[in-house]
Order: C-alpha cells, then structure tokens, then sequence
C-alpha cells in the first residue's frame, strides 16, 4: 500500500457501494474518506475508515454541494497539501454534482465527472438504446412513453406492441427519484395491459413528468445477467475495465436489479462493445454497464450504462483493479495508465453461501461457487483495518436478513429471474 496523504476522498451518499469506494481508497492509499449523508447508514456506520458528516436533508442538492465544499476547504485550511477528491454513487447524486461543478472546483475539489451533454445522452434509456443500436449492440425492443404533458387534458399514451409480459421503468433514474405511489418499484415486469394500464395512471397521478420505457422481457434467471464496469481517461482511453457473470440479483422492490452475487471474469465480445458505445458518445469517469445474455438465442443484449461505478463495484478491486488508482492517475497525476482487464476470478457475495447456492441451478456454476466460497468477498468485510465488533455484528446481521427478504420476495428462482 502506497502511503498519499494528499489525496482526500469526499463522497456522496451512504450505501454498500460508498463503502466500496472508501475501502479501495483506503487499501491503495491508506487514507480515511469524508462521506457526507443525511443519515449514518448501517454501511457506513461505526468505520475507521469514514468521518461522517450529516446534512438536514440528504435529497436537498444545495444542502449537498455547500457540505462538500465545506468539507474541502477545512481539509485544505488544515493541510495545503491534500487534493479534496469527490465522489458520487448514484445517478441524481452525478447530476448533482455536473451541474455544480464550477461552484465545487472553486471549493477546491477535484471533480472527475462527465460532462453534462454526455450524460443527458446515456441516463435515459430510451436514448442509450438509439446510440447503442448506432454502434451495433442489441438491446431489447423499447417503447418509449413520455409524460411531459401527462397533465394535459386528453393525454393518452402510445401503443405498446413489444408483447406480454413485458419490463416497464423509467428512462432516467433521477426523474424518478423523488416519485412517490402506491406499489412504486424500480423496475416492473407487467404481464397483462390492464397491468400498464394502471401504472401509466399511477405515474400520472403521482405528478412524474419524465419518460418510461416499456422493452421486451428476456427471459432466462439471474444468472443470464452480466455486469461490466469500466474507466474512461481524459485522453479517451479506456484504462479499466472488469466484469462479472451475475449469479443472483436482489429482489425487493427498491432493490430489484442490483446484483448481491457475481464471480468475477473477462465478458469477451461484450468489453469490446462496451468501448464501442463509450467512444462513440466521447464518455469520461466511470461508467457501468447491464446486459443479459438470451438463452434462446445465446446472444446478449445491453440494457443501460450507469454514469458511476455502481453500487457492487467492490468487485472491481476484488478483482485485483483497485479503482482508486484509475481515477486517481488521470485526475491528480495526470499520468496515462496502461489499459488494464479483470485479472483474477473472484466470488463477491453479500449473502450466505448456502442460500446463494439455493437459487443457482445450473450444476456448472453451482459447483464454481462452491469452489470459490472459501475465499469468497464481501464489500463491508473489511477485516484488517475496519473489523469493530459493531460492524462484525452489522454485516453478520444484514447477511441473516437477506433470507427473510428472499423468502418475502423471491422464495424460489423462476425463468425469468421476476
């Protein structure tokens, strides 16, 4: 471990993937990070590698932009020397800080970030699926709904003709964000047109004023799903890129898509487009990517790319890419780095092995896991440096707890992973 002083993590947020972020800082440069939140979450709670700092409101943007350039400057009145670094996780946390972006590189942070064109292009589906078809990636058939004009006496949506059942969510994750109604998920499999029917009501009633997307259902369980995540350098390079083969995703309704276990590899033709569709929109940062391979056919089709890391990126630097150096080298360095590829095949898994292997069926994977479980990795099982007994107990507990969510919301695996 390289010891950098200067550099001064501050980050957005209080999920499993800020602690991520905080522990690869702190691995490749043993310093702790700033995270600022309006409540301390159990990821973030009790860590030696956090200073927590609370805001009123976690969903006010001022409250969030003035605290991260408080924060930056008392790091620098304390020590001319360090390099404030900001970091976000989610996608209205980006969009946060690309708008304020002058306000908080005045402060005195660095912010590697996307610029705001670029990331108009690739938050909404509807629009990643244009530039992807563009490029030559396969993405599942989509119809878009736009509720600018919901309001409006007379407003009918369009036609939806992908066929039943289908997969309905919205275009732009932060659009969504603030949203509230009955049965709210983040994504929707819909079987019946009555079914979208009443959430083209619901998303009227609630005021939402941003676009949906209705695509065609893949079918095919968790384990047809693939994560890829990659960085893109200010000269345009793509310095990393890792992936994983998705084994089980979680299944509550604010929670559905995100993957709870991968096993770490290179996803072959699907890194080289995934570097097609970063170099065609002129990408810069992180960015991670969602495809699904179709057993019917054995190809695979994209879904969308996040402009973050994403929330289960821990994998990534499991995987022996510690994000840290990436963003680090190209931001404060300046230094062009060596394209580098997933090099080590890695169990990441937030459940109990068992129940993991509950819902993998395909004996070939089933007995791959069973190989890795020994040596398998948790984001929040930071042992060596971070292991209080407060947070032993934490991430003890919140393993436990995913069996009565599996139980709750998805007692057994189905062919279509809803």
């Amino acid at each position: 471990m390289t010891s950098r002083p200067e550099i001064y993590p501050i980050i957005l947020g209080g999920d499993i993937g800020v602690y991520a972020f905080a522990r690869a800082f702190h691995e490749q440069y043993g310093v702790k990070s700033v995270v600022i939140s309006g409540v301390i979450t159990g990821p973030i709670a009790d860590s030696r590698i956090i200073t927590n700092v609370l805001v009123e409101d976690s969903h006010n943007e001022r409250q969030l932009v003035e605290a991260a350039c408080k924060a930056a400057r008392s790091a620098k009145a304390e020590d001319p020397s360090r390099i404030p670094l900001l970091l976000a996780n989610s996608d209205w946390l980006v969009r946060t800080v690309v708008r304020a972006r002058e306000e908080l590189q005045d402060a005195g942070l660095v912010v590697p970030f996307l610029n705001e064109s670029v990331l108009d292009i690739i938050s909404d589906k509807a629009t990643f699926a244009e530039v992807a078809e563009r490029v030559g990636i396969d993405v599942p058939r989509t119809i878009v709904v736009d509720f600018t004009n919901a309001s409006d006496e007379g407003w009918e949506p369009p036609a939806v003709d992908v066929g039943f059942p289908l997969i309905a969510k919205a275009a732009s994750s932060a659009d969504y964000q603030n949203v509230e109604f009955p049965g709210k998920r983040k994504v929707f499999e819909i079987e019946t047109p009555e079914e979208l029917d009443a959430l083209w009501k619901n998303l009227r009633g609630a005021g939402y004023t941003g676009r949906f997307v209705a695509q065609e259902l893949i079918p095919g369980d968790d384990t047809q799903m693939a994560s890829i995540t990659a960085y893109v350098d200010g000269n345009g390079v793509v310095t990393m890129l890792s992936g994983a083969h998705v084994l089980l995703e979680e299944h509550t309704p604010n929670g559905l898509g995100n993957p709870a276990a991968m096993i770490t590899g290179n996803q072959g033709v699907m890194f080289d487009q995934a570097k097609a569709f970063l170099a065609e929109v002129g990408y810069r940062g992180f960015a991670n990517f969602d495809a699904k391979v179709d057993p019917r056919t054995g190809k695979h089709a994209f879904f969308e790319v996040n402009p973050r890391i994403g929330r289960n990126n821990y994998y990534v630097t499991a995987s022996g890419l510690n994000v840290a150096q990436f963003v680090v080298a190209d931001f404060i360095d300046g230094v062009s780095l060596e394209p580098q590829e997933v090099t080590q095949e890695v169990l990441y898994s937030v459940l109990p092995t068992d129940l993991l292997l509950h819902y993998v069926k395909d004996p070939e994977l089933h007995a791959t896991v069973k190989r890795l479980a020994t040596t398998q990795v948790h984001p929040l099982a930071y042992w060596k440096a971070d292991g209080g007994l407060k947070r032993r107990f934490y991430v003890a507990s919140a393993k436990f707890n995913q069996r009565r969510k599996f139980k709750k919301w998805y007692p057994e695996a189905t062919g279509s992973g809803f």
